[in-house]
């Protein structure tokens, strides 16, 4: 698996065990308390560093090419999904996939931003990033949710909506400026998570949701760490101190309120185990689905109104 830069340690110590292991097997030897020590090392310093992750570390956790992707989580945690396509205007957006399924017994909408592993994939699938048409789909498939009464489920995975020419032309803007809107007033409960990236509009298009959840290393920001550090500092080099200023993390999101949840993953990130992360978004999205189905259609609205016009209120002591 492929590893990050603040991971060496731990591998440098996985290393020292094995040849520990490999050389009192094959001569024989008593190295237990050697090896009994290197093990003692191993848990702390991988505690160390998993419990004392920065938020530059958060962003090369949820850019880990390993990483489950929004197919791996429907593959886990939902069932009977039927993909829709396209946006009955100019075609179809691999890059945002969606259509029906079911979690938890409940049949439900669900899109989002899907990445590729290799360079084949992530051709057809943009990198994640959406064009116009694949955000006028995502809005399409809302107001069928709407239509027959179904909650949405968002999945956000993507370093931003493609900023190329013909998204241009096709007005990218207005189409997630669309969505912004219509979201807001859809009748349906909407939960919305955070699985890697949350890059700026891109991510926002599809953001606009009564409960808006996180993977533990995830991030969401108006800029990348590289595209904010190239702006104040002058330089890329400087996106870890970018990425610590902006409070993109997870942790620091939840605390400034402009998060409803942080759903745990394993130590390490949730490439370690995807079926652990995978259930862990299924008792979140099921716990909070509950909780919003209960609510009128009228309090509903009020309520994620309510949610979104207090962001940015401060008090001066």
């Amino acid at each position: 698996m492929e590893l990050l830069e603040f991971e060496k340690p731990i591998a440098e110590l996985q290393k020292e065990l094995e040849a520990l292991k490999k050389k009192s097997h094959s001569q024989n030897i008593d190295l237990s308390s050697e090896i009994s020590g290197i093990e003692g090392k191993l848990v702390d310093t991988r505690r160390h560093i998993y419990e004392n992750l920065s938020p530059w570390q958060r962003v090369q956790i949820a850019r880990h090419t390993k990483r489950p992707f929004m197919l791996d989580y429907i593959a886990r945690a939902f069932t009977d999904f039927t993909e829709l396509h396209g946006d009955r205007i100019i075609g179809d957006d691999a890059a945002m996939p969606g259509g029906f399924a079911t979690i938890d017994g409940q049949r439900c909408v669900i899109l989002g931003h899907q990445k590729g592993r290799d360079l084949k994939e992530n051709l057809k699938r943009n990198f994640g990033s959406a064009h116009p048409e694949g955000y006028r789909k995502a809005l399409r498939l809302m107001e069928l949710a709407n239509k027959f009464s179904l909650p949405i489920i968002t999945l956000i995975d993507t370093p931003g909506a493609f900023p190329g020419i013909g998204a241009e032309e096709r007005n990218i803007a207005e189409a997630i400026a669309r969505n912004l809107r219509e979201m807001m007033v859809l009748n349906v409960p909407i939960i919305a998570v955070v699985l890697g990236e949350g890059g700026s509009g891109g991510a926002l298009g599809i953001g606009v949701a009564d409960r808006v959840l996180m993977m533990e290393n995830a991030y969401y920001s108006v800029i990348s760490p590289e595209g904010c550090a190239a702006i104040l500092w002058k330089h890329r080099k400087h996106a870890p101190e970018a990425a610590d200023a902006m409070k993109i993390a997870a942790p620091d999101l939840a605390k400034l309120g402009l998060i409803d949840g942080v759903i745990k993953e394993v130590p390490g990130g949730a490439h370690h185990d995807p079926d652990a992360a995978a259930d862990a978004l299924k008792q979140k999205i099921s716990g909070e689905l509950k909780e919003l189905l209960k609510l009128s259609p009228k309090d509903l609205k009020a309520q994620r109104y309510q949610k979104f016009r207090k962001f940015g209120e401060w008090t001066e002591g």
